[in-house]
C-alpha cells in the first residue's frame, strides 16, 4: 500500500491538482493557522479572525470530502466502509465541539474547547493522509486524480462554512440539507442581505451539482475496472 502522504513529492500524489496535493495543501494551511491561534501573540481580533478562518476551512473541506471522496473510497477500498465509518464519526464530533464553541462565545471554557477541537482536527489529519487518501493513489491514476481534485474543490467553494451537527455525514442528505445552509452561512460570513457579492455567492452553489456528477462517472468507470 502507499504510504502516508505526508513528506511525499507532489510529482507522486499526482500533480498539483490532485485531489491529494490538494487535500494536504488544506491540512498544511490548517496546521498554521492552529498553531498560530495557540501561540497566543496575536491580539484577541486576530485570533477572533484567524478562529473563523479555522471554522470556515475545517467544514468546507469536511463536507466536500463527505460528498466527493468518501463514496468513491467506499466504492473502491475493500475497506473503505470501515475507514470513512471513523472518520464521519470523527467529522462529527468535531462539528459537535465547534457549534458548543459557537453558541458561548462568552464562556470561560471556550479557549479549551478550541483546543480540544484542534487536537481532535490534527487527529482526523492523520488519519486521512496516514489511511485513507493512499486508497486512492491505488485505486485512480493521475489524470483520474486531477478530476476528482477539480470536483472536490468545485464542492468545496461551495459548501457550508459553520458546523451543523444534525445535518447527516453522507449523500444525498448531506447535500439536499448542505445546499441551503452553505448559501446562510456564506452570506452571512461574506454579505449579509442582499446585493452583488450576494448574488454571486448563491450563483457559485450550481457548481457543486455538476462536480458531484463527475465523480459518479469516476466512479462507475473505477468499478468497470475492478470488475474486468
Amino acid at each position: 500500500m502507499t504510504g502516508s502522504l505526508t513528506r511525499q513529492d507532489a510529482d507522486v500524489l499526482g500533480g498539483s491538482g490532485s485531489i491529494l496535493v490538494r487535500q494536504r495543501r488544506d491540512h498544511a494551511r490548517l496546521d498554521a493557522m492552529m498553531d498560530r491561534w495557540s501561540a497566543g501573540d496575536a491580539t484577541d481580533a486576530e485570533r477572533d479572525a484567524l478562529w473563523q478562518d479555522i471554522v470556515q476551512l475545517v467544514f468546507s473541506h469536511a463536507f466536500a470530502e463527505e460528498t466527493v471522496l468518501w463514496p468513491v473510497l467506499r466504492r473502491t477500498a475493500p475497506d473503505g466502509e470501515e475507514l470513512t465509518g471513523q472518520v464521519e464519526e470523527e467529522h462529527q464530533a468535531i462539528n459537535e465541539l465547534i457549534a458548543r464553541v459557537e453558541k458561548a462565545p462568552g464562556d470561560p471554557r471556550r479557549a479549551e474547547w478550541i483546543q480540544q477541537a484542534f487536537t481532535l482536527i490534527r487527529q482526523d489529519i492523520r488519519d486521512e493522509e496516514d489511511e485513507l487518501l493512499p486508497r486512492l493513489r491505488e485505486a485512480f491514476d493521475d489524470r483520474a486524480l486531477r478530476r476528482i481534485g477539480a470536483a472536490w474543490e468545485a464542492v468545496r467553494a461551495t459548501a457550508p462554512t459553520h458546523p451543523h451537527p444534525g445535518v447527516p455525514r453522507r449523500p444525498p442528505g448531506n447535500a439536499l440539507l448542505g445546499v441551503p445552509l452553505s448559501v446562510f452561512d456564506r452570506l452571512r460570513d461574506l454579505a449579509p442581505g442582499t446585493g452583488p457579492r450576494a448574488r454571486r455567492v448563491s450563483l457559485t452553489l450550481t457548481g457543486a451539482a455538476a462536480a458531484a456528477g463527475a465523480v459518479v462517472l469516476l466512479v462507475r468507470s473505477a468499478r468497470r475496472r475492478t470488475c474486468a
